[in-house]
């Protein structure tokens, strides 16, 4: 495993060092792209998953921590500039990255900030070993869109596997990412201010989605296939394990199911939380509230 700098052409970033991390599964080497923006203690960013998943929905706020933080930002394997093969996505795969990627980079337990289906990833992994000194999740969820919306792993499983076939998945997979269908996705969950949601915004999310590869990670997060866990009770235990601190962030406006999870979470004891404007995608529509709900917990030596 090593990591190279991109060169400037391909490094298509918010402003920090781009690089490539190499890493290994099942002996295939995947190339995972991160980026690197400021100087001070480390602070990891961690995008969530999603068919537009890319560290770029984290820019603003990376810009808005590097005066404070060495922030470093990645695309999954799968999602953003990172390699995108056509493997099995599965729990596994993300659950022996991140720790290797923390291994690898850092050598202190860092402070990470991660957001919707990444929270799963980030507390196993703080559970497991002391990769982390303090955790904030920004509309976490831990359960894929098609099992929230009420489907069985059955049919789940027959989706992914269609997604996954060469024409017709292709066929499914670029009628549930054309412009409109974004945009509706947006308007309904992602962001509140259909301002933002504008015709250049969606292209360059559109462009996200039709790259090599694209619709093999995409479909296995929709189909529930890259839930670290299955229950609520799962999720609410790994928290109550916690040995370092945690900040939960909750958009007002989050659809009414992940709401109510998001509220389970925060009603735990030591978890400190913050309602702010916005849905699913508030670390991206709302990056400065962000920070400034968050900062006395990064900034503060105790919480």
């Amino acid at each position: 495993m090593s990591t190279n700098l991109l060169s400037t052409s391909a490094a298509i970033g918010f402003g920090g060092v781009v690089q490539e991390y190499l890493w290994n599964w099942e002996n295939q080497q995947l190339r995972v792209v991160y980026e690197t923006l400021g100087k001070g203690s480390p602070l990891l960013l961690l995008p969530a998953f999603s068919t537009v998943s890319t560290r770029l929905e984290m820019g603003e706020l990376a810009r808005l921590l590097a005066p404070h933080f060495q922030v470093v930002a990645i695309d999954w394997p799968g999602f953003g500039q990172s390699s995108r093969p056509s493997l099995n996505y599965r729990p596994e795969i993300y659950q022996q990255f991140l720790e290797d990627f923390v291994k690898a980079i850092f050598n202190t337990p860092i402070t990470v900030v991660a957001a919707g289906h990444a929270a799963s990833y980030v507390l196993q992994l703080a559970v497991k070993q002391a990769a982390f000194s303090r955790i904030v999740l920004l509309a976490p969820t831990w359960r894929g869109p098609l099992p929230t919306m009420g489907a069985s792993q059955q049919i789940a499983g027959m989706v992914r596997e269609l997604v996954r076939s060469p024409i017709l998945g292709q066929t499914l997979y670029k009628l549930n990412t054309t412009q409109s269908f974004l945009s509706f996705m947006y308007r309904r969950h992602v962001f509140t201010d259909v301002a933002k949601i504008t015709p250049s915004f969606i292209e360059k999310k559109w462009h996200t989605t039709q790259q090599p590869g694209a619709r093999f990670a995409s479909a296995a997060f929709v189909t529930g296939n890259l839930d670290a866990v299955h229950e609520q009770s799962d999720f609410l235990e790994l928290v109550q394990s916690l040995t370092v601190p945690l900040m939960v962030v909750i958009g007002e406006s989050s659809p009414p199911k992940s709401r109510e999870e998001m509220n389970a979470l925060v009603a735990l004891p030591r978890v400190r939380s913050v309602v702010i404007p916005g849905s699913l995608g508030l670390h991206e529509e709302y990056p400065a509230v962000v920070l400034e709900a968050v900062q006395d917990f990064l900034f503060s030596p105790e919480n």
